[in-house]
């Protein structure tokens, strides 16, 4: 391996790894640590709300009509609202300028079928905060399924003070619209980085914080409990411990009549864990574990075993191959029988980006060089499997899930691309069992344009990496600008890593604020990501992570060569391990670039392990206390910051609440190229989590700044 950062006398002397002179900026509330946010936050503003708008005749601040702009896109009520099944309610949590935090609210699938849907209202989030004198921001419900013929009743509401990681589980009740506190038997979870999930009306699977030695080192739950209503959480039946080293443990009852299990699992990394099978029966409840290699996902749905190997898996006389989806009966599995069939097999341009289980179907969606396309699987009167393509009109980026899974073959159908609204269809594949086709598309919701794509082009193109992998990429732009030779002001994305695939969706905020005004947007689908199953990830974690670095620069390189853009008109932009890759942008190769923006980072390899979630990514990375460092730190970018180096225009923003992603990396990291006088602003929101807002004002906010920055820089003169 190539050290990509060659270490040098230029290299700043207190950065070598044993010594940190920023680190009292990791202290996250600490009243010094928070002026220095405080003064770097009024610096950022006070710059950025300077840059004129270029289309305003009388020069109004960019990010006042950026912020607006992006705000009504945020907002705009015509959006499609995302839908849950629940019984006869399809369930929904919305936002809005009148409802900054959201409403929880559910209707009737005939209704949310024409353009003015009747919402009943469930909570207010914003009613709630106001009534209550708090912060919270809305994380997610799970609904008890209830018995045949009764309503659904029983709900589980999770709630996070400004968006954090950490949050509250609250019973909430939907026959009288209230959370049922703990005085009358509630459940109720305090604030912590865990779960409770439905068993029944009156026990819940209860994985969380309770108190010294019941978390891991990475902050999350190591004990798995059974919590029945009516006694204290800490008096819990504990079922399963997992060890302080590990990362998590999980648990959770599946409800689909006739097959109800419970599962736990012990997630010792990611993609790293080990699954059990409970038997609640027995006292005490009694683990089988599912015997397959610890890389492997497998999960199963009423009868049906499902398995996905991410290194190739040898059972009995077959061998399946890293990426591909096995299935078989899971009974005769967990017997020692297994009689496992595949039904996909990845190639070298190829891979399963995602399957979708219905009542007796299994729809597969494949990604072919990163275009979509989907496949149905059933089962005929021999049990045998038969495959038929599906919908292959379709053109996109396309997504499917199940209307419900237990009950029926109905499946929403979501269809998008970089520059065409979003579609919304729903579809039956009921007659598909017996050998006929598909029912016809039916479309439910599309939403409306937010930006003008006139004269924009959408291609792919691949550049060579370093060791001459090639490396796809989208290009969004206006061909008769590079024809002509115009400069292209150009952002290029990345992220690279955790399987993460980056594939079209549409721009709608980008397309406003970027591509309507004139701007190129590039998305690179570097290795570390998904793509192309688990050998593309694979092929970049640890000792390999430069690779993704090459990608990228690659990618980089490939748009200068082509002469999209050149280097004072191309940014580049990347958020928590893509705040990581666009970190090393700034110090491997700050001569590609314009500009550069780095979002809710991670920066310094030798202390991540040490803060917040950090512990949990050292599959991916590395263990920096032991001889991984050596690589860690040729990957680190708040030690490869060097005297004597012109580094490009940089903007770091995270968030006071990422309790995911420590915002001591970015912190330290401006105050180091702060220290070598580099050209470096700094944001930092004091809501929003790992996610950098908790409401859409906020994201706006934060969204102006980041394209007025890019405009002032790599756009001015363009």
């Amino acid at each position: 391996m190539t050290d990509p950062a060659p270490q040098t006398d230029a290299r700043l002397p207190a950065l070598d790894g044993s010594t940190d002179p920023h680190q009292w900026l990791e202290e996250v509330t600490g009243e010094e640590a928070l002026a220095w946010v405080q003064e770097r936050n009024a610096a950022a503003e006070c710059e950025l709300d300077a840059v004129p708008d270029p289309q305003d005749p009388a020069g109004a601040p960019l990010t006042r009509t950026l912020q607006a702009e992006i705000l009504e896109i945020l907002d705009a009520k015509d959006r499609i609202p995302g839908v849950v099944k629940r019984g006869e309610f399809l369930y929904n949590f919305w936002t809005d300028a009148e409802h900054e935090r959201g409403l929880w609210r559910r209707t009737t699938l005939d209704s949310y079928r024409t353009d003015e849907p009747e919402w009943q209202i469930l909570l207010d989030v914003d009613a709630l905060n106001e009534a209550e004198g708090e912060d919270w921001v809305w994380h997610g419900a799970r609904l008890l399924r209830p018995a045949e013929g009764e309503p659904y009743r029983h709900a589980l509401i999770d709630l996070s003070h400004g968006g954090s990681d950490a949050d509250v589980t609250r019973e909430f009740d939907l026959e009288t619209l209230e959370f049922v506190p703990a005085s009358a038997g509630g459940f109720e979870r305090p604030e912590a980085k865990g779960s409770l999930s439905w068993i029944d009306a009156d026990t819940v699977w209860a994985c969380t914080d309770l108190g010294e030695g019941t978390t891991t080192s990475s902050g999350y739950a190591r004990q798995a409990r059974i919590w029945r209503r009516g006694t204290p959480l800490h008096e819990a039946q504990q079922v399963h411990e997992v060890a302080a080293s590990d990362m998590a443990v999980f648990a959770a009852h599946d409800a689909t009549p006739g097959w109800e299990r419970d599962w736990v699992i012990e997630a010792h990394a990611f993609y790293d864990m080990t699954i059990h099978v409970v038997d609640r029966g027995q006292e005490p409840p009694a683990l089988t574990r599912v015997e397959v290699p610890r890389d492997l996902d497998a999960t199963a749905h009423r009868d049906l075993g499902i398995f996905s190997p991410r290194s190739d898996w040898e059972i009995g006389e077959a061998t399946y191959p890293a990426g591909s989806l096995v299935v078989g009966d899971f009974a005769r599995f967990q017997a020692g029988e297994p009689e496992l069939q595949m039904l996909f097999e990845p190639t070298e341009t190829t891979s399963l980006a995602d399957m979708t289980i219905t009542r007796t179907a299994v729809v597969l969606s494949i990604l072919e060089d990163v275009v979509h396309r989907l496949e149905v699987h059933t089962r005929d009167e021999h049990g045998q499997w038969v495959r038929r393509d599906l919908y292959p009109e379709l053109r996109g980026a396309i997504s499917v899930s199940a209307v419900d899974a237990d009950e029926s073959d109905e499946v929403w159908v979501t269809v998008t691309d970089f520059i065409t609204p979003t579609r919304l269809l729903l579809g039956d594949l009921s007659e598909v069992e017996s050998g006929g086709e598909a029912g016809e598309l039916e479309l439910i919701k599309s939403a409306p344009e937010r930006f003008d794509a006139e004269g924009l082009d959408v291609s792919q193109h691949f550049a060579v990496s370093d060791d001459g992998t090639r490396i796809p990429y989208f290009e969004i732009s206006r061909p008769d600008r590079v024809e002509a030779g115009q400069v292209q002001p150009t952002l290029l994305y990345g992220y690279g890593g955790f399987e993460i695939s980056l594939t079209p969706s549409y721009l709608g905020g980008i397309g406003r604020a970027w591509l309507e005004r004139g701007g190129t947007y590039v998305l690179a689908n570097i290795r570390g990501g998904g793509e192309y199953g688990p050998r593309w990830h694979q092929a970049a974690l640890k000792e390999k992570r430069h690779r993704a670095y090459e990608d990228f620069s690659s990618v980089a390189k490939d748009l200068l060569e082509r002469g999209v853009t050149d280097r004072e008109h191309l940014a580049v932009r990347g958020g928590s391990n893509g705040g990581l890759l666009t970190g090393n942008m700034v110090t491997q190769h700050p001569e590609l670039f314009g500009a550069v923006i780095i979002q809710v980072p991670l920066l310094d390899m030798k202390r991540y392990s040490h803060l917040l979630a950090g512990a949990s990514w050292m599959a991916e990375y590395g263990d920096p206390d032991t001889e991984d460092w050596e690589h860690l730190r040729t990957i680190s970018p708040y030690h490869l910051l060097a005297e004597d180096t012109a580094y490009p225009p940089t903007f770091v923003l995270t968030s006071t609440r990422d309790d995911r992603v420590h915002p001591g990396h970015a912190r330290k990291f401006t105050a180091a190229m702060e220290s070598l006088a580099a050209d470096v602003r700094y944001w930092e929101n004091i809501e929003g989590g790992h996610g950098g807002a908790a409401t859409n004002e906020q994201a706006a906010r934060m969204n102006a700044l980041l394209y007025a920055f890019l405009w002032k820089t790599i756009g001015a003169g363009s």
